[in-house]
Parts: C-alpha cells; structure tokens; sequence
C-alpha cells in the first residue's frame, strides 16, 4: 500500500506514530532535558515544564525521555532525572500536541506487566501521543541492584516484548518467563489504537531479522552517510523479505547550534557544533537517506536554551513540517 506521496505507507497505531512519522518525510524532536550540561553528569532541570510547553507550541513533533535509573558514574548521564513514567504523566498534562516519547525504556529491569500498565495509561491520558521506545540496556552497573542478571538481558527482552504485546488484547492468554497470563483477568486501560507502538533501539541483543519484525519502527544513532544508508536500507529490505508493511527509522543526534548561520561543523559526541546551514543540509541528506525522524539533543549546546529552540523552529521546522 502506497501514501499519497507513492512511498509505501506505515501503519495506522496511534496519533504520536502517525503524526511524527510519515513516508519520505522527516519531523524533528528534542530530547529532555532541555538544558545544557556540558560538564555535568545532572542538568538543573531549569524551567522544565515551561520549555517543554515551549517546544509543543513551536511546533516540534515529540520530546524524548531517558530511563536511567540510578546516577552511573561511568556513564555521566541522568537524562532529565525523573521517572519517565511518572514524568510522561506531568508532561501529559502540560503539553497539547507534542508527542511523548522514551527512548528507551530497559525492558530487563522492569516486569513488562508495569511497562506495559503504566505505558498504556500515559497513552491514554495524552490522548494517543506515547511512542515506546525499548531497549535491552548498556549499564552493567544497574543490574545488580536490581538483582537481574545482564548476560542474559535479550532473552528477557524477547520476552517482555511478547507479554507486552499480549496486554494489549481483551483478557490475553500467554506462558511466559516472567508469568503466566491465564485468560481470566484482563489489563486496562488499552492502547488507544489497540496496540503501543514500540520502537526497538539497536539491536538490544536481538538479530536483524527480530528486530526488523517485531518492533513499529526502530532507533538508531548518527553514522557516516554511506555507512547509514547501507544500514537503513537493510533494515527495510529484511522489512520487505518478511512480507511486512514498511515501518519509520529515527536517529537521535547532539548538536551545538551557534550564532553565525553559515558556520562549518566541528564534530562533537554523537554529532556536531554547526551554524543552521549545515544543520539543514545534513537533515535533508539523512531525510533522504530514509530516516523519518531526528531526535535533536542540546546537552552540549553553549547559547541559551530558549534562544536556540526559538531558532530551530524558525529556521529549520519551515523546511520538515512532516
């Protein structure tokens, strides 16, 4: 089945799905904080609901959380601090349009049963803008404390993944490893497109061939041109091989955005110090690589905040209204 732009389209889940990402387009979110932390492991969380009302009425597609559970010292980032859960019930409240997205929950350290509730419940109270992305984790430190074991972290994500998406049918019957889902209680509230659009990140301990069938889209991070578009392509090939609709590919990327316009990048952590310029050829170039979404992270950002939101959807959301 083709869009009206002739691209094959994606399914039909939710109002963040479709609404964030369309065939040959691309849409541009941020990622909470929305703060600059350059030499911090903690951001002050500085006028955080305001920004993030700032970025709704901007117009930016979706604002991404983090699950980080406890403060890594190895890893030197806490992500935007709060529960993602509890803090995409705040921001539920706060925001209008913007979809709602974490990038990623870690499915083996937590029963998929509460995922599965509380992701269905922030759903819901958004009015369908939750986009669940998950992940098998990359902290080793955590899983101790939590009494689970990290070397077999991808089995158990396989599974939440399963039981995930049983708790989305009417009364489900399922026997899995982390219970047994009898067919005589059921789960409430449900998706409110009959099914959470989950948004696989990597390759969370999973071969390409999972990956590319069970998610409804999939997180990647910034590569060289060449090698990203070999890498999308694949996906989308095992997508094709599998007899499947298409599904959208998203990429998050840190960027310093400075004063003069016409700037040259200069390469920092999983992006690039530019002007607005360079910003938006690279965007258009991933655009037409196939990567329907950029998740845009100001962490290492040296003008204020606000500024530079007000600067992206000036001169860049004209360009990738999706």
């Amino acid at each position: 089945m083709l869009d009206h732009t002739g691209h094959k389209a994606f399914p039909v889940l939710n109002r963040a799905y479709n609404a964030t990402f369309k065939p040959g387009r691309l849409s541009i979110g941020l990622v909470a904080p929305l703060d600059a932390y350059p030499h911090s492991a903690v951001p002050d969380m500085a006028r955080h609901v305001e920004r993030a009302r700032l970025a709704d009425d901007l117009g930016f597609s979706a604002l991404w959380l983090r699950d980080v559970p406890f403060n890594v010292p190895s890893f030197g980032d806490v992500g935007q601090i709060f529960d993602p859960f509890v803090y995409l019930g705040a921001l539920a409240a706060s925001t209008r349009d913007i979809a709602l997205g974490v990038a990623s929950i870690v499915l083996p350290l937590r029963h998929p049963a509460h995922v599965a509730k509380a992701a269905a419940s922030a759903d819901a109270l958004s009015g369908g803008r939750l986009l669940l992305g998950v992940a098998s984790g990359d902290r080793p430190e955590e899983y101790p404390a939590l009494d689970m074991s990290f070397e077999d972290r991808g089995a158990r994500f396989r599974d939440s993944v399963d039981y995930i998406r049983a708790m989305a049918d009417p009364y489900p019957r399922r026997d899995t490893a982390h219970g047994t889902l009898s067919g005589g209680i059921d789960m409430l509230p449900k998706p409110t497109g009959g099914q959470l659009p989950l948004l696989i990140t990597g390759g969370s301990q999973q071969t390409p061939d999972w990956v590319a069938q069970n998610g409804d889209g999939w997180m990647t991070y910034p590569r060289d041109v060449a090698t990203q578009g070999h890498v999308i392509g694949s996906y989308r090939q095992r997508i094709a091989e599998a007899g499947l609709p298409d599904k959208p590919v998203m990429q998050s990327l840190y960027v310093d955005l400075v004063a003069q316009a016409d700037a040259p990048p200069r390469p920092i952590h999983l992006g690039f110090q530019s002007g607005t310029d360079h910003l938006k050829r690279y965007l258009m170039q991933i655009r037409d690589l196939g990567i329907n979404h950029v998740a845009l992270n100001l962490r290492f950002n040296g003008a204020d905040i606000e500024d530079t939101m007000h600067r992206l959807a000036n001169e860049l959301l004209p360009d990738f209204k999706p």
